[in-house]
């Protein structure tokens, strides 16, 4: 395997394991093939534009050049033809776009395996793998091929995708069931395992249940688009056949009457909202992951924007996650002693010694490598090499522990415990006065910020061990301490949270004095509210409710405390987000409204539980999210409201003078009405997605999360500026009318008015509270280009005879030009002095 294709870890030596050579691996390869199972085929540009062809707008184009063609208009006929080509073009470039957006993320979140390669540990993408691969699993790792488990440290496996059987399975190589399957999640420990079997040759594959035909659920906001565009679409219709009906009656002619139906219904649809959504959707979710935010749910998208609440827990997060082991206290001697201060007395040794065996052989966790380093420069003889473990109990229980059992050829036995200090009260015949001493040696630690273990050690000559290892009695050795100190920017993400109004509550499986210590460095907004989740699953409601809502502060959690949490908060109306990392954060994590793991400390099971990754383990990015989630959000509401805003004159335009008999009925024709969709089109779904986020976007409290997209008050705001506009075509039209230009004069003043009122509604609702002004400074340079070539393209369709002549406009005056440029502009400049309103009262 290529340096560039993998990334080497460590050195394999420690797992006793040679693998596959890169000769090897090729032609593993070409024998068993590649670990992939088949995916659904990517849709073809047949498939596209068969869908293409299903749209209303583009039937009611095909519909319209059908019959100028019979009319023996052929011009407009072939425009409108042309028209088609350009539309479908642009569908293709846009569904192209999000698709590309949608692979490449597909591609960042392809899972990783660690395997051993000749005399390495390498990281590989889980499809490279191949039969006679040595694959290291650990826990929170989703196992990615089958195999036969060859050793195996305190491993327990999920099976439930295959057996339905949620209880995890423990594993070894001596046991009878010594094998693990792809798709299974590693509970707890560690194992190596030979793999037997990749992509269509694994129990998973052949079962059939492949991820890819898991129907993915619509989006509350995707519904209510689709809704409000089959609504248009029905309105389209039903006006259609009234207007070709009324008009009909009136002319006798089918054609002609057809071509006027046509054109309103063109005007009607709004197409193009589909269109701003799927690009807006998927590029948004692109350029989240450009600044180290995997999204995976499209839904995620919309409830960043809404995110009341942020639940984060400690280690790695508002840490650095870089545990070193930095004090010991010795119980025997009541002694204190600093790692790299002191020289360690023998009390000293016996508790690191303790501490190591309690640890996992090969271990994985921060603490346990901390650990087992510490003792390698400590111990004169290291005795690691002389024994083996026979057997050993996992962390389990409440306060946790866990337990391992070693012995050497003749027969000598080692029992080391750790865990939390709370979980030796009972099981090493404390006293009173011994709870005492040993909650102030917690506490003079803990005050500092450490991160605590207890160690104990043990004697049973048996080999019928017990069921729990809290039966065993147990000499307490000492504490560890640990020290994992505070991430640098970790004062600055939670002010930007807490300015954004955003509240953040810490939930940790650590002590309170630990955690309070670090809170207080990082000025943590209610630290002194604080439970733990013992206590707070003995509350009965409405106890229970307003502890989770007035403590910022839990400690000591655990999975059903966490879930409890996350239901009462969404409960009480707020959207949450619930950082986790761990294998029993997989619950709260999928409870969450947005549930957010860490790309690199985090597990398999979180990542898959969890909808949007943090690439770098950076709490910062999560601001980045919530921002970048509000401006799309934002955007897209504005590119909506544009459309309606400027839809509803191409309506009324279409539709007043036909139903109303003035002088003339059909000032726009197909012709028209497609020119001001070309227009249109891109302004809203690729102007506006290009945006940026406007200076007060994290300084606004967070949206509720309702099931309506637009509030009464802003559509009604799209409204009134689409029939402020409509106002000023009418008066324009009418003006045109009483001074006698013609019909080709009204429409040329008429199409004018409507495209300045256009360009100056681009401007105007780019911000609905700074002024169009102030947002000129904002960078987008496809704003002026959108603007620039739809002027310069009426310049052409005002100055070049054949265009003017097939358009049906005329050469206007100077005065006649400023006159509908300046009622344009004043029909949607009026919005100026609302903006004024909201910045000053």
């Amino acid at each position: 395997m290529n340096a560039t294709n993998s990334e080497i870890e460590t050195n394999a030596n420690q797992y006793g394991f040679r693998g596959l050579t890169a000769t090897e691996v090729v032609e593993q390869r070409q024998r068993g093939g590649e670990n992939s199972i088949e995916q659904q085929k990517e849709r073809g540009l047949i498939h596209i534009v068969i869908q293409l062809l299903k749209e209303p707008m583009v039937l009611l184009l095909l519909l319209a050049s059908a019959v100028y063609f019979v009319s023996g208009e052929k011009a407009d006929a072939i425009f409108l033809s042309v028209s088609i080509v350009l539309i479908s073009v642009i569908s293709i470039f846009q569904d192209s776009r999000s698709r590309k957006a949608i692979a490449k993320l597909k591609q960042i979140t392809a899972p990783k395996s660690k395997v051993i390669r000749s005399d390495g540990v390498v990281i590989i993408d889980s499809k490279e793998l191949v039969l006679g691969d040595y694959l290291i699993v650990e826990e929170g790792n989703t196992i990615a091929a089958d195999g036969k488990v060859l050793r195996a440290h305190d491993f327990s496996v999920n099976e439930s995708i295959l057996t339905g059987e949620s209880l995890a399975v423990y594993k070894d190589g001596a046991a009878d069931d010594a094998y693990v399957f792809q798709g299974t999640n590693v509970v707890s420990g560690s194992a190596v395992a030979l793999v037997t079997a990749v992509g269509e040759q694994t129990t998973l594959a052949k079962i059939g249940k492949s991820i890819d035909h898991i129907a993915v659920e619509k989006t509350p906001l995707e519904k209510q688009v689709e809704s409000f565009v089959r609504k248009m679409a029905y309105v389209g219709v039903s006006v259609f056949l009234l207007v070709w009906f009324i008009n009909y009656l009136k002319s006798l002619t089918i054609l002609d009457s057809l071509l006027k139906a046509l054109t309103l219904a063109m005007s009607i649809l709004p197409e193009e909202i589909p269109v701003a959504f799927t690009t807006f959707m998927a590029l948004g979710a692109w350029r989240l992951m450009k600044n180290g935010v995997l999204v995976k749910q499209m839904k995620t998208v919309e409830a960043l924007g809404s995110a009341t609440v942020i639940c984060t827990d400690k280690t790695g997060t508002l840490t650095e996650n870089k545990m070193s082991l930095i004090d010991l206290y010795t119980w025997d001697e009541d002694k204190y002693y600093g790692i790299e201060d002191q020289k360690l007395g023998e009390s000293a040794k016996k508790l690191l010694t303790a501490a190591m065996w309690a640890s996992e052989i090969v271990p994985f966790d921060p603490m346990e490598k901390a650990v087992h380093e510490q003792y390698a420069k400590a111990i004169d003889l290291d005795e690691r090499p002389l024994f083996h473990m026979v057997y050993e109990y996992p962390i389990e229980g409440v306060p946790p522990m866990m337990t391992h059992v070693f012995e050497n050829e003749q027969g000598q036995r080692i029992i080391a415990a750790k865990g939390a200090p709370e979980a030796f009260y009972a099981i090493a015949n404390f006293t009173n006065e011994d709870k005492l001493r040993l909650e102030g040696a917690i506490e003079r630690l803990a005050s500092k910020g450490y991160r605590l273990l207890g160690v104990g050690v043990s004697h049973f000559p048996g080999n019928e061990f017990p069921e729990k290892q809290q039966s065993l009695l147990f000499e307490f050795v000492g504490l560890i301490a640990f020290y994992d100190p505070p991430k640098r920017n970790s004062k600055e993400v939670l002010k930007q949270f807490y300015n954004a109004g955003i509240k953040v509550k810490l939930i940790t499986g650590d002590n309170a004095i630990t955690t309070l210590a670090i809170a207080e460095k990082i000025n943590f907004n209610g630290r002194e509210r604080h439970i733990t989740g013992a206590d707070l699953l003995q509350l009965q409601e409405p106890a229970l409710t307003k502890a989770v809502m007035d403590n910022q502060i839990f400690t000591r959690m655990f999975p059903e405390a966490k879930l409890k949490v996350m239901e009462i908060l969404k409960n009480n109306r707020e959207v949450v987000g619930m950082v986790g990392d761990g294998v029993n954060d997989g619950p709260a994590l999928r409870a969450a409204h947005i549930g957010i793991a860490m790309g690199r400390k985090g597990s398999e099971i979180a990542k898959e539980a969890a909808s949007l990754i943090l690439l770098e383990d950076d709490l910062s990015k999560m601001v980045t999210a919530i921002a970048m989630g509000r401006k799309i959000y934002t955007n897209l509401k504005k590119a909506i409201q544009y459309i309606i805003s400027i839809h509803i004159p191409i309506i009324l335009v279409v539709l007043v003078p036909l139903v109303l008999g003035w002088v003339y009925p059909t000032i726009f024709s197909p012709v028209h009405v497609i020119f001001l969709e070309l227009i249109m089109g891109p302004t809203c779904s690729i102007a506006y997605e290009n945006e940026p986020m406007e200076p007060n976007t994290m300084q606004r409290k967070p949206r509720p999360l309702t099931q309506t997209f637009f509030t009464w008050k802003e559509l009604g705001t799209s409204i009134i500026q689409g029939l402020a506009i409509t106002l000023g075509i009418l008066g324009i039209y009418l003006f045109g009318v009483h001074a006698g230009l013609g019909e080709t004069g009204v429409r040329t003043i008429v199409f004018l008015t409507l495209i300045t009122a256009n360009i100056t509604l681009t401007l105007v609702n780019r911000s609905f509270y700074y002024s169009f002004i102030a947002v000129l400074k904002y960078r987008n340079v496809l704003i002026p280009w959108i603007i620039l070539v739809t002027a310069l393209v009426v310049l052409l369709l005002l100055t070049i005879p054949p265009l003017r002549s097939f358009f049906g406009f005329q050469n206007l005056s100077i005065a006649q030009l400023l006159l509908s440029a300046i009622v344009g502009f004043f029909s949607v400049l009026w919005y100026e002095l609302i903006k004024w309103y909201k910045r000053t009262y």
